[in-house]
């Protein structure tokens, strides 16, 4: 991987060149707790956008995988993780990109999209749906399962699932927890319809976490949703039908 600065933050990326094909840039956003490995690379994502003809660009949130760990909430907000992504761009010298986040990169992806209009070619919200407005989705108690001693019982399922989960992805469990804490920011209704950028919102229809696709999409202008049957929060990031939307969508864009 390589590195670079922003704004005193170390952050890591992997730039993948296009098989052929435009060489549109695309800038890959991962969620809580995951890297861009195990978001992106582990599920085929860069392996079929890159073979697609795409620049393929995807980076390690701040806190998450192999960018700078950092303990203080303050240092998470939505739109403070929006400028890491930003400032990728400044380093690359790409000028505008299509911009795919899942689960918390979708947070982060739309307040790029709302924040920096001019360098947003598209925005591709994966699991997320309306919580992106009404901020419901994941209950309390995940950073401090998190936080907890080994072997501590966590306050619910859903906690417990996230504290196995970064234990194996490796992470920094404590930089984590302060990520949980400052970074659940959600937009306002006015706010999403101003994001005029070609948007696909796509969720599974199993998920509890994301809220629904076709209710956030219509609060947007320029927005369409997707469905993926049978799929839950965990199982649609790489479901081939997600790709399949995804490559149909880019192709279709402006």
């Amino acid at each position: 991987m390589q590195t670079f600065d922003s704004d005193g933050t170390t952050i890591a990326y992997i730039d993948v060149p296009a098989k052929g094909g435009s060489g549109d840039p695309i800038v890959l956003i991962h969620g809580f707790a995951s890297n861009h490995s195990v978001n992106w690379v582990n599920t085929l994502w860069v392996k079929t956008l890159s073979e697609a003809g795409r620049r393929v660009v995807a980076l390690d949130n701040r806190g998450h995988g192999e960018s700078e760990k950092l303990y203080d909430p303050e240092a998470y907000g939505s739109d403070i993780m929006a400028q890491d992504a930003r400032r990728l761009l400044d380093h690359l010298g790409i000028a505008r990109a299509d911009i795919m986040g899942y689960s918390m990169g979708a947070r982060i992806a739309a307040y790029l999209a709302l924040d920096e209009p001019a360098r947003v070619r598209s925005v591709l919200l994966g699991g997320l749906g309306l919580h992106l407005v009404e901020g419901k989705g994941l209950p309390n108690g995940i950073a401090e399962a998190l936080e907890a001693p080994p072997g501590e019982k966590a306050p619910n399922l859903t906690a417990a699932a996230f504290r196995t989960f970064a234990e194996q992805t490796k992470s920094d469990l404590r930089a984590l927890a302060a990520c949980m804490r400052g970074s659940r920011q959600t937009l306002s209704r006015e706010e999403v319809s101003q994001i005029e950028a070609p948007t696909l919102v796509t969720v599974g229809t199993l998920d509890t976490v994301a809220g629904s696709a076709p209710a956030l999409a219509a609060l947007m202008p320029n927005a369409r949703s997707l469905e993926l049957p049978n799929r839950d929060h965990s199982t649609a990031v790489g479901d081939k039908q997600h790709r399949q939307g995804v490559l149909a969508f880019l192709d279709g864009r402006p």
